[in-house]
């Protein structure tokens, strides 16, 4: 079997500052990333973390901001790859895709931050580009949302929402404890 790829999108403390004012979902997103980052690195399989660097000058994303940092759980070890981009793709602007090919176009595993913008966008793009994605989505999350008229759009809701959209189209969506119950038992085979 050839090993997934386990791709951490933007587990950044900026995000932090973010819910500190709007209401987020999911509050359990990154033990489960952390589950799914212990399992990998026991696996001794590649791991891939995404940062967004971002251009705007008051966002917390910036370079050399603290929000641009990693949550200390997603610090990356030696030997993890990282890809800084400064867009909702982690395919634009960057060699994601180039380091996918050199490891044999694996299936692609993806968790992160947030499900309706950099997680969506990446998922899709991978999916338009032939990679086999899988999206963990109890290991995402999302913040509340302004609608154009004012209406505010629970996380729940957009999350629940983007998972379905990509469902069986774009990625095939799953828990991080079923894909490690699937992933242990095919690695025992």
């Amino acid at each position: 079997m050839k090993p997934p790829v386990l791709l951490l999108i933007d587990y950044q403390k900026g995000f932090a500052f973010i819910a500190a004012r709007v209401h987020r979902n999911n509050i359990e997103a990154e033990a489960r990333a952390l589950a799914l980052l212990t399992f990998w690195r026991e696996m001794g399989w590649p791991v891939i973390h995404v940062r967004h660097d971002s251009q705007e000058p008051q966002s917390p994303f910036r370079p050399g901001q603290i929000g641009n940092e990693p949550m200390v759980f997603a610090a990356d070890l030696e030997g993890e790859a990282v890809v800084r981009k400064s867009v909702n793709s982690a395919f634009i602007g960057t060699d994601l895709a180039e380091r996918l090919d050199t490891l044999g176009r694996p299936d692609v595993v993806v968790a992160g931050a947030t499900t309706d913008h950099c997680v969506s966008t990446t998922v899709r793009m991978g999916a338009n580009l032939g990679y086999a994605m899988t999206l963990i989505e109890d290991a995402c999350f999302t913040f509340d949302r302004e609608a154009p008229n004012g209406t505010v759009v629970p996380a729940d809701m957009v999350h629940a929402a983007h998972v379905a959209s990509l469902n069986g189209e774009f990625a095939r969506v799953t828990t991080a404890a079923e894909l490690m119950r699937e992933l242990e038992a095919r690695a025992e085979q």
